[in-house]
């Protein structure tokens, strides 16, 4: 069963909701979103239960990620994930988070262990990088999914002006891409995610990468200012989390495997079979070819 809340988070009336007992696990969580489990409990939202993942809003937390995402262990693991075993989600008034516990859609989950989305690289070899960024390029091109957004102008002008160092283009097409596409991720957002990833945490690795890291922080302002208002909850959230360096677990494999630190052929395979994944990889070819350009110059 899947269903959505409206666009003011409608709860299920009364006469279809769970009476029974909630379904007590246990839960690995991400560190994004350490602060809202480990604090006092907050009430929230159930912005959509879908059969591979359920999404939740709290709105009074600062700051981001707003939205903590409910996903079993063979799903996308995104970077504000908590991952749990299987479930049927029930529709359900009672939804919060805090003590260590979250409690929505007939689950009641205990958080048990962490798991951190943000990848640590040390130095990085140019050569080695640049040859993981054409391996990865060319199993984006083979892949069976394409991007969301193949064909439209907006990504390729985000990747040219990000190789050139062109701020207020990059900026533009940011501008662009921020909410387009359908979905509760659209395709604009997981291009800009991306490319923020691989600008900070690669370029932040190779030798005279400062620019793609400032680069990183201008785009990073640009995606994510007015972001709620621009794009869906869950695509603002991700955003936020992509700003920092927090990467969904199947991107920081990819990542780690274009710095030649581990397997890229079976990495990038999974990712590529997700979802988001095409959207995902080609910014992540971009925003890497980006930052060797930029480290050159």
């Amino acid at each position: 069963m899947a269903w959505v809340t409206g666009a003011r988070g409608r709860r299920p009336s009364a006469a279809g909701e769970d009476t029974n007992p909630p379904l007590v696990t246990t839960g690995v969580a991400s560190l994004a979103v350490r602060d809202v489990l480990r604090g006092p409990r907050r009430f929230g939202k159930v912005l959509a239960a879908l059969p591979d993942a359920i999404y939740l809003e709290f709105t009074d937390l600062v700051p981001e990620p707003r939205v903590i995402a409910i996903a079993p262990p063979d799903a996308l693991r995104l970077p504000n994930a908590i991952v749990t075993g299987p479930w049927e989600a029930r529709p359900s008034a009672d939804c919060w988070a805090g003590e260590g516990r979250v409690r929505a859609c007939g689950l009641d989950i205990r958080i048990v262990r962490w798991w951190d989305p943000s990848p640590v690289f040390g130095p990085l070899s140019r050569a080695r990088l640049d040859h993981g960024c054409s391996v990865l390029a060319r199993f984006c091109a083979a892949a069976e999914h394409t991007p969301g957004l193949a064909g439209h102008d907006a990504p390729v002008q985000l990747a040219a002006c990000c190789g050139r160092g062109d701020l207020a283009g990059a900026v533009e097409a940011v501008e662009k891409l921020v909410g387009l596409g359908p979905g509760l991720v659209p395709s604009g957002d997981s291009v800009v995610s991306g490319v923020l990833l691989a600008l900070r945490l690669l370029g932040g690795g190779i030798a005279g990468g400062t620019r793609a890291v400032w680069l990183a922080n201008w785009l990073s302002a640009s995606a994510t200012c007015y972001s709620a208002q621009r794009t869906t909850t869950l695509a603002a959230s991700l955003l936020q989390c992509a700003a920092s360096g927090q990467a969904a677990a199947e991107v920081s494999a990819v990542l780690l495997g274009m710095a030649g630190q581990e397997p890229l052929e079976p990495a990038a395979a999974k990712l590529l079979a997700a979802a988001q994944g095409a959207d995902l990889a080609w910014g992540l070819v971009a925003g890497c070819h980006a930052a060797l350009l930029l480290s050159v110059s």
